[in-house]
């Protein structure tokens, strides 16, 4: 919802000046069409040229996330830290019993009762993964923490693909709206012959193009590389979140320490109060009792 007021601020804020400065949409609307072709399919074309298929099926994604926010919300994380809270127990208590929850997640009782943290292979698959190694011994608390890092590092690197094909189409932008506007002063000069009104008008229309350049460049697509880069950021965190506390769970901390330690890692507006939190681990402690 705000991004679409901020585009329509845009809109409002672009336009409204022109027409309150006096003046005319009837020569942006006449040459709109056709610079939007030029200028549009040649960076649709540049874009395809530089992505492969899975790269422009991502973009496409991710627009979406411009829209949405970030995917994780303040009652993931809290439930997040409760999932973590009852495998560490069950892995220090019944650690048989933990095989059963990592190597089929799917069916596991306990990753069944947080469906949307289930449905993210990625984050089941960094908590499945961390546990097994724990449980093979490789439990090393500065190798595995930099084992994940790098895991997670190249993990967002691959996500961000997106965020710079965008950028780097931003980029690109004005300077096709000066290819487009160069055509438009070579259909001038062709017609320079005609009197001074006829010209105007084809000049304004060949400007159209570096104006529509420059327009979409810093006032579309860059803030859609930017608001894409800002919200796969902001879901990362959920990952680093695992890490935290499985790290903790290494150095041998209290269960309740290790999520304490997630807890404080938490975005501060995705953080559950201490309470919150608390009184989640009760239930969650009620549950499995």
């Amino acid at each position: 919802m705000v991004v679409i007021v901020g585009i329509v601020i845009i809109f409002v804020m672009v336009f409204g000046g022109y027409l309150l400065a006096g003046g005319k949409m009837g020569i942006i609307l006449k040459a709109l069409p056709f610079e939007m072709i030029m200028i549009g399919g040649a960076a649709l074309g540049a874009f395809v040229i530089a992505n492969d298929m899975g790269a422009i099926r991502q973009t496409l994604r991710d627009i979406g996330k411009v829209f949405r926010g970030p995917n994780w919300k303040h009652e993931d994380y809290r439930d997040l830290l409760c999932l973590l809270f009852e495998l560490i127990r069950v892995a220090r208590n019944a650690p048989v019993e933990l095989e059963e929850h990592i190597e089929a997640p799917e069916t596991s009782r306990i990753f069944s009762r947080y469906p949307r943290i289930l449905a993210d292979g990625e984050a089941v698959q960094l908590i499945c993964d961390t546990l097994r190694s724990a449980s093979m011994n490789y439990d090393d608390p500065h190798q595995v923490e930099e084992v994940l890092e790098k895991r997670i590092e190249a993990s967002l690197e691959h996500k961000l693909h997106s965020a710079h094909a965008l950028q780097t189409t931003a980029d690109a932008l004005p300077a096709l709206g000066i290819v487009a506007a160069v055509l438009g002063v070579i259909k001038t000069m062709a017609s320079i012959d005609q009197p001074p009104e006829i010209l105007g008008k084809l000049i304004g229309g060949a400007l159209v193009g570096t104006f529509l350049g420059v327009f979409l460049s810093y006032g579309i697509v860059g803030p859609f590389s930017n608001k894409v880069r800002t919200v796969i950021e902001e879901d990362h965190h959920f990952y680093r979140l695992i890490r935290e506390v499985l790290v903790a769970n290494l150095y041998q901390h209290a269960a309740n320490i290790c999520i304490e330690v997630g807890r404080q890692n938490t975005p501060g507006h995705h953080r559950p109060s201490y309470s919150e939190l608390e009184d989640a681990l009760k239930a969650v402690k009620q549950g499995a009792a």
